[in-house]
């Protein structure tokens, strides 16, 4: 075996080449299918920056393997050390939700971004799912991609997992951006789990159990979501169509149900999850959107629960990021640039 660590990961797809069957199948550079009505096609041709185009590629991890993108560093102001930064979704997202991001960064870090297992690419990879397992991918991934010490940023569930993978492995992670996520309260009397997943994730949730006729479908269904009122565009277009598996009229989306439920249940129960933002050893930024998943005047968080959380502010500190919902601070202009100054102040 050669002794360079990146022989491990290999390339998914290629530039106008097929991919494995699932979300990745068929896709060109920007990630269209090529089967894909024509409204699809005209807005992947107006995508913005095309040249930032990611690259798929595949790692080895304990039950399969975990499919990546990554948008390399191309500023050459950026030189040979520019940093790496590891971006982690959401519960029911895909590496995808980062294209703004990268967009943002214009190639002054590289970034990569897994498919969690149970999630679009990497909806094959076997159990157990969890928050730690996850965790634990991020580091396999980082081990054999030769990443070194990473610019570790994770939305929602994706920053409860980014806060565990840095208290379990610290010497991993650089610095730590938490995006509406990983601040955890109890759950109200009375209330359970999957009762409380279903109140938050709402649409997100209920669509695992849903099948859709064809891909206008699945773009009708996400374009009538409150948060996305104003908001769609081709790259948003891009992230929701690499969720959809299966063939017309029976496409639904690849989020493993197992997968989420059981995420959802650490996000919600698991004390490991809950604690690992107070134990961290990294300096952190939590940023928070203040409107909610519905595009709700209550986000997750304000300010009087911030204080309640009871955070070390010398060690993490918190900014509201005005103007957003939950999926805006990471998939909108505005958020993403919020995101980017951090990531690119280390």
């Amino acid at each position: 075996m050669s002794s360079d660590p990146t022989d491990r990961a290999r390339p998914a797809v290629q530039a106008g080449s097929d991919g494995p069957d699932g979300p990745a199948r068929g896709l060109g550079r920007t990630g269209a299918a090529a089967d894909e009505p024509a409204l699809h096609q005209d807005l992947a041709g107006r995508r913005e920056s095309a040249d930032l185009a990611p690259e798929e590629l595949t790692v080895p991890v304990p039950g399969g393997e975990l499919t990546l993108l990554r948008w390399p560093a191309t500023d050459p102001a950026a030189g040979p050390d520019a940093p790496t930064v590891l971006a982690v979704h959401g519960i029911t997202a895909n590496a995808l939700a980062w294209s703004e991001v990268a967009r943002q960064l214009a190639g002054r870090a590289t970034l990569v971004a897994p498919d969690l297992r149970g999630r679009a690419g990497s909806r094959t990879v076997a159990g157990p799912y969890g928050l730690a397992r996850h965790a634990d991918d991020l580091a396999v991934l980082a081990g054999v991609l030769g990443l070194g010490r990473v610019r570790l940023v994770g939305h929602s569930m994706g920053a409860w997992v980014s806060a565990l993978a840095a208290v379990r492995h610290p010497e991993l992670v650089d610095s730590l951006v938490l995006v509406d996520g990983a601040v955890s309260f109890p759950l109200p009397p009375g209330v359970s789990e999957d009762d409380a997943l279903a109140a938050v994730l709402g649409p997100a949730l209920a669509r695992l159990d849903m099948t859709f006729e064809s891909r206008d479908a699945y773009r009708a269904f996400w374009q009538r979501h409150p948060a996305f009122a104003g908001e769609w565009r081709a790259a948003l277009d891009e992230y929701t169509q690499r969720d959809l598996v299966g063939e017309e009229p029976e496409l639904r989306s690849s989020c493993v149900p197992e997968a989420v439920h059981q995420d959802g249940r650490e996000v919600l129960l698991d004390k490991d999850a809950a604690t690992a933002i107070h134990r961290l050893t990294c300096r952190a930024e939590l940023l928070w959107a203040e409107r909610g998943l519905m595009n709700e005047p209550q986000g997750l968080y304000d300010a009087a629960r911030i204080e309640h959380a009871g955070l070390d502010r010398e060690r993490v500190t918190a900014t509201a990021v005005p103007d957003t919902n939950h999926y805006t601070i990471i998939g909108g202009p505005d958020g993403a640039a919020r995101i980017v100054r951090s990531l690119v102040a280390g």
